[in-house]
C-alpha cells in the first residue's frame, strides 16, 4: 500500500510538472516583443495555477481566465478546464469554465480589436471557441466514464466470484445434505439394529462370557451411533470446524476403552497440549483411534504403546504395536483408513508414515505444526 501511494505521488509530481511545461512553452513561443506587462504577469499566474488544478481545479480554471483572455495562456487555461471535468464531472462549475473559456477565445483584446473584426470572422471565433472549450471537457468526461467503467466491470466481477463461491457452496451443501441423509437411514439404522440386538443378547445370555462380550458390543455400537450422530450434525450445519468432536482431552478415554476390549496400550503424553489448536487435538485423537483399531483388527492381543510428544513446532504422535502371536480372524476393511489419515496430516500441513517395524509389529507415525 504504501509503494503504491508513492508511485501514485510520483505520478502526480510529474503529470503537474509536464503540464506547467506545456504551459510555459505555448505562451514563450507566441508572445510578441512589444507585449505588455500586465498580460506577462496575467500569463504567468495562468502557468504557476498547473499546480493547483489537481488540488481546486475550478479556482485554477478562474486564475488561466485573464491570461488567456489578455495574454496567450490558451493551453494552460484548457488543461484546467479539462481537469475540471475529469475530477468534478458535469456541474456548474463545468458550465461556468466552459462559457469562460469560450468567451476568452472569442473576445479579442484589446476590445477595439473585436469590434473591428466582421461577421465572418466573428462565426468562425464562435466555430473554434466551441472547439477550444469543448475538446478538453470531452476528455475530461471521457477521462471520468472511463474511471466509472472500469470500477463496474471490477463489481461485476467481484459479484461474479461471490455468485461463483455461493453456487459452489449451495452444491456442497446440497451433497453434504444428501450424505448425512445416506448416513443417519443407512448407517445409523444398522448401528441401532445392533445395539438393539446386542441388549437383547446380555439379557437372555446363558453365561458371564457370552454376557460380557454382548455388553461390549452394546457399548461399542452406542459410541458408535453418538460420534455417528454428531458428524451427521456437522454435515447438515456445514461447519467445517472441530467444535465437539473429540480430542486430547478424551484421549485416555479412549484408551482406557481399548484395554477394556484387551488391547493392551501404553500412553506416553508428556507435552505441554494446553494451548494446542483444536484441529491439531481432533487429528491426534483420529490417528490414535485408527491406529489402536487396526491393532485391534489385525494384530490381535498384540502390545500397544501410545506417544504423543512435542518437538519443537511440531507435535509428535507415534502409535507402535508388537508382533501378534494369535492369528486374527478376517474381518472387513476398505484399505481407506491409513489414507485418511494420510490425508489429514497433509491438509494441517504436517507429515504420515505407517509401515512395519523390524520386530515384526506395525508402526503409525505422524506430525502436526502446533501453529495449527
Amino acid at each position: 500500500m504504501t509503494a503504491l501511494r508513492a508511485s501514485q505521488r510520483a505520478k502526480n509530481i510529474a503529470s503537474d510538472v509536464f503540464a506547467v511545461v506545456l504551459a510555459i512553452l505555448d505562451v514563450w513561443l507566441v508572445i510578441p516583443e512589444e507585449a505588455p506587462g500586465y498580460s506577462l504577469w496575467l500569463s504567468g499566474a495562468a502557468v504557476a495555477a498547473m499546480v493547483l488544478r489537481r488540488h481546486v481545479p475550478f479556482v485554477a480554471v478562474l486564475v488561466t481566465v485573464p491570461g488567456f483572455l489578455t495574454g496567450w495562456s490558451q493551453l494552460a487555461a484548457m488543461v484546467a478546464l479539462g481537469t475540471l471535468a475529469k475530477r468534478r464531472g458535469w456541474n456548474w462549475q463545468l458550465v461556468v469554465g466552459s462559457v469562460l473559456v469560450f468567451l476568452c477565445y472569442f473576445i479579442r483584446w484589446p476590445l477595439t480589436e473585436f469590434f473591428a473584426l466582421t461577421w465572418r470572422e466573428h462565426v468562425l471565433h464562435v466555430i473554434w471557441g466551441v472547439i477550444v472549450a469543448g475538446m478538453p471537457v470531452a476528455i475530461g468526461l471521457l477521462f471520468t466514464v472511463r474511471q466509472e467503467l472500469s470500477q463496474r466491470i471490477r463489481e461485476l466481477a467481484s459479484s461474479r466470484e461471490r455468485e461463483k463461491a455461493l453456487y459452489a457452496e449451495t452444491v456442497r451443501a446440497a451433497e453434504r445434505a444428501k450424505l448425512a441423509r445416506e448416513m443417519h437411514d443407512v448407517v445409523s439404522h444398522q448401528v441401532t439394529l445392533i445395539a438393539m440386538q446386542a441388549g437383547a443378547l446380555q439379557v437372555a445370555a446363558p453365561d458371564e462370557s457370552s454376557r460380557t462380550s454382548a455388553t461390549t458390543i452394546r457399548e461399542l455400537s452406542t459410541r458408535t451411533l453418538e460420534e455417528l450422530r454428531s458428524l451427521v450434525g456437522v454435515l447438515r450445519s456445514g461447519d467445517a470446524a472441530d467444535a465437539g468432536q473429540p480430542g486430547l482431552d478424551e484421549l485416555g478415554d479412549l484408551i482406557r476403552n481399548f484395554r477394556s476390549e484387551s488391547v493392551p496400550v501404553a500412553l506416553d503424553m508428556a507435552a505441554e497440549l494446553s494451548r494446542l489448536p483444536r484441529s491439531v487435538s481432533h487429528a491426534v485423537y483420529r490417528t490414535v483411534q485408527e491406529a489402536l483399531t487396526n491393532v485391534r483388527k489385525h494384530a490381535s492381543g498384540a502390545r500397544a504403546s501410545v506417544r504423543v510428544t512435542a518437538q519443537r513446532d511440531t507435535l509428535l504422535v507415534e502409535v507402535r504395536n508388537e508382533r501378534s502371536g494369535n492369528r486374527a480372524p478376517s474381518l472387513p476393511s476398505g484399505g481407506h483408513g491409513l489414507i485418511g489419515l494420510r490425508e489429514r496430516a497433509g491438509l494441517l500441513g504436517g507429515t504420515f508414515s505407517a509401515g512395519p517395524t523390524s520386530e515384526g509389529g506395525f508402526r503409525v507415525s505422524a506430525t502436526y505444526p502446533l501453529a495449527g
